[in-house]
């Protein structure tokens, strides 16, 4: 291993080996790596200079031969998605690489989208983790892995593409014959089996036409079976791990036990599962394959550097810092060898550069809601300990916006595009913090000193709350320093001030109370659908304003789909045409009736509450009001046009808004989503900063002006392109 180098390495290598014999933890083992490193560090006047091993691995040509190579595969090279996603309103931030093809994995892609006819694709994905679900925010800067910004290389194979052979052998020959990974180190894991999925064989057959059977590890659902949720497409992965120190010894014991030695660099899933909450785990219709490794774990491995902080992905910020820091460069220490924390600072603020400069170039900015007030938190946490901890002037934190921008940017170029608007929200936002950060840490000061004097290890919830409505930091700030401090915060007390202090409204539209069901397509409704002949819905007739005729091809309820449907019954139809005009745009899906009538004229209704589109079907929710409803039966469809008639204004108007704002803003101005509705419209854009006076009564009248003038509406369907 080329970054241990001298004869303690063989000294290292005989004591780890001999410490993993004897069951040493891998704490132990971590701490006897880290001290070596350490040591190493030492007797180097500069440790950071770029080895051979870096010059001839930049980042960028990591990234860049990873995505030439599966284009040589025949994969769709798939730009990234934004940071920031504006389509699914589950996620804060992008998370992971598969993100912009939920819509495949869940079939419900529209026949006439792009993502429609992708069979393989690749890219490099930008990730956010930080807030929600998945958030490593509170760990960045205290060990040398976490991240809140980071690179997802992913490929991809759709509908049966390939499985499970095919992607196997892309991962072996990528890493070992392009990338030149040394295949003694390599170990691979695979599904072990449960109750549930038998123990996936398959794979560790094919690995072991790569890897002798003592290094190919049977695991558990834990670590080698992925699944999107409680429900949805799910399967076995495998993945590849990474053994850092080598020497001959077999790794394969200690692979998933949380040793930094030995780490996983890639997995890839099969999804060939869907779990139903009724019927549990069902075979999919098609398969697919989602494989996903960090780019900067990669990088570290391929430029044989201890940690990703220490690769050219990170160094030349850490260059810049040390330029504003009074307190020295960065050294590498972790943990209770950090004793002042500059170390963690030297990472926080780096990670956190790059994350708000991605977000930011994607049209997030920070404010007080949602995703921006993550952004603000972010932002704030790395001035805190710019300034606290690294005695760093205020404004310092702006200038890492052009280090960020010139290591990102040629495989970004929106980071270029943007880089005056990142560099003049971080500085605005920055120097609004910074009038209050003194004052903050004055009163934390002095809280501490209280506290010591009470013999009390709590700040209370008041006090938390102060720092952050008067003071603006953020719980986690507070909860941050508090730790620093050897000090606890009375976090459910700040959120009991918090819930008394603020509500919040996050939603513009509320879900229904009626206790009606919930009714969705996933991939084993529409692949039912495609099985059966049935043909997606023809919906061109919703341009028009007459009654339609239609057929009534699928009925779904909460049980699946059904033949009928009584009166009172909460179920979806799915019509051969219709007149309906399924959610879309931010407009809301029209209500209205589906009239049938039978043999003796008796007529039936449902009335049709809401009407979403999945993969071409659209399925019309409501309730039978009377009467029963059969499969093919012959309906009316009858639209709430009244209603519709006052959406649809509301709906143009958003189109002159969003020009209106271009045409006083400049095109810094990004649509972040909208709501049109028969009560009213919401237009969500993005702008370095708040709207003046003047800008705003100039907005209302570009918007007042386009009224007065009484224009034809038309409308014309354009190409995606």
């Amino acid at each position: 291993m080329r970054f241990l180098a001298g004869s303690s390495l063989n000294v290292l290598i005989m004591l780890l080996a001999m410490m993993t014999k004897q069951g040493v933890s891998a704490n132990a083992r971590r701490l006897a790596f880290v001290q070596h490193r350490r040591h190493k560090s030492m007797m180097t006047t500069n440790s950071r200079l770029f080895s051979s091993s870096t010059t001839d691995w930049p980042v960028d040509k990591v990234r860049q031969t990873f995505v030439d190579y599966f284009k040589g595969k025949e994969h769709t090279v798939q730009p990234s998605s934004a940071v920031a996603p504006l389509n699914d309103p589950t996620l804060l931030f992008t998370n992971a690489g598969m993100n912009q093809f939920k819509p495949i994995f869940l079939g419900q892609v529209d026949p006439t989208s792009p993502l429609a006819s992708l069979q393989r694709a690749a890219n490099s994905q930008k990730c956010i983790r930080a807030g929600g679900k998945h958030n490593d925010l509170e760990d960045v800067g205290k060990d040398t892995y976490h991240h809140t910004f980071f690179e997802m290389l992913g490929s991809w194979s759709f509908n049966g593409n390939y499985f499970k052979k095919e992607a196997i052998e892309y991962a072996w020959e990528l890493l070992t014959k392009v990338y030149g990974l040394d295949e003694s180190r390599l170990y691979a894991t695979y599904f072990e089996g449960n109750d549930d999925v038998p123990a996936d064989l398959e794979a560790k057959e094919y690995w072991m036409q790569y890897l002798p059977e003592d290094r190919i590890i049977a695991s558990n659902a834990a670590d080698n079976f992925w699944e999107m949720g409680e429900t949805g497409p799910c399967g076995p992965c495998t993945e590849i791990h990474y053994d850092r120190i080598g020497g001959g010894r077999n790794a394969a014991s200690i692979v998933n036990q949380d040793d930094p030695n030995v780490l996983e660099i890639w997995n890839v899933v099969f999804i060939q599962y869907n779990r139903d909450l009724e019927t549990g785990l069902t075979p999919l219709p098609a398969q697919h394959v989602d494989t996903g490794m960090g780019l900067e774990r990669l990088v570290s491995v391929l430029q044989d550097k201890p940690s990703n902080y220490d690769t050219d992905a990170f160094t030349p910020l850490f260059d810049k810092i040390a330029t504003h820091s009074r307190v020295g460069p960065y050294e590498g220490k972790v943990g209770d060898d950090d004793v002042t924390k500059k170390d963690t600072a030297y990472r926080a603020i780096a990670d956190h550069a790059r994350a708000l400069c991605f977000a930011i170039a994607d049209g997030a900015v920070p404010n007080n809601e949602g995703r921006g007030y993550v952004l603000r938190r972010i932002l704030r946490r790395a001035t805190r300990y710019g300034q606290q901890i690294l005695k760093a002037e205020p404004g310092f934190f702006a200038t890492l916006v052009e280090v960020v921008v010139d290591t990102f940017g040629d495989a970004y170029p929106e980071l270029v595009q943007n880089q005056k608007t990142i560099f003049d929200v971080i500085q605005e936002e920055e120097q609004a913090f910074s009038t209050m950060l003194d004052r903050g840490i004055q009163y934390f000061t002095e809280l501490q000193s209280e506290l010591e004097e009470a013999k009390s290890t709590e700040v209370t919830g008041s006090k938390a709350f102060f720092l952050y409505d008067t003071l603006g930091f953020p719980l986690d700030l507070t909860q941050l320093m508090a730790e620093e401090a050897g000090l606890t915060v009375d976090s459910q007390g700040f959120r009991t001030k918090m819930e008394t202090q603020k509500q919040r409204s996050r939603d513009a539209r509320k879900k229904s109370s009626d206790g009606s069901a919930h009714l969705e397509f996933i991939a084993e409704q529409t692949a039912w659908l495609t099985k059966e002949g049935i043909a997606t819905t023809n919906d061109a007739p919703k341009f028009d304003t007459a009654a339609l005729p239609a057929k009534v091809v699928a009925i779904f309820g909460v049980d699946g789909f059904t033949d009928s449907a009584q009166e009172g019954d909460t179920v979806g139809l799915v019509l051969d045409q219709s007149s309906f005009y399924a959610e879309a745009g931010g407009q809301e899906a029209d209500t209205g009736v589906v009239i049938s009538l039978g043999d003796d004229d008796a007529a039936t209704s449902f009335v049709v509450n809401d009407v979403q589109s999945y993969g071409g079907y659209l399925l019309h929710t409501g309730v039978v009001e009377k009467g029963t409803f059969t499969k093919d039966s012959d309906v009316t469809c009858s639209v709430d046009y009244d209603r519709r008639s006052k959406i649809v204004p509301n709906h143009s108007m958003t189109h002159v808004l969003n020009s209106a704002l271009r045409q006083v803003l400049g095109d810094g101005v990004d649509q972040r989503g909208s709501l049109c509705s028969d009560e009213k419209l919401r237009f969500d854009f993005s702008h370095k900063k708040a709207l003046s006076g003047k800008q705003l009564r100039q907005v209302e009248e570009i918007c007042q002006q386009v009224v007065q003038d009484d224009l034809e509406i038309t409308a014309q369907v354009m190409p995606l392109n």
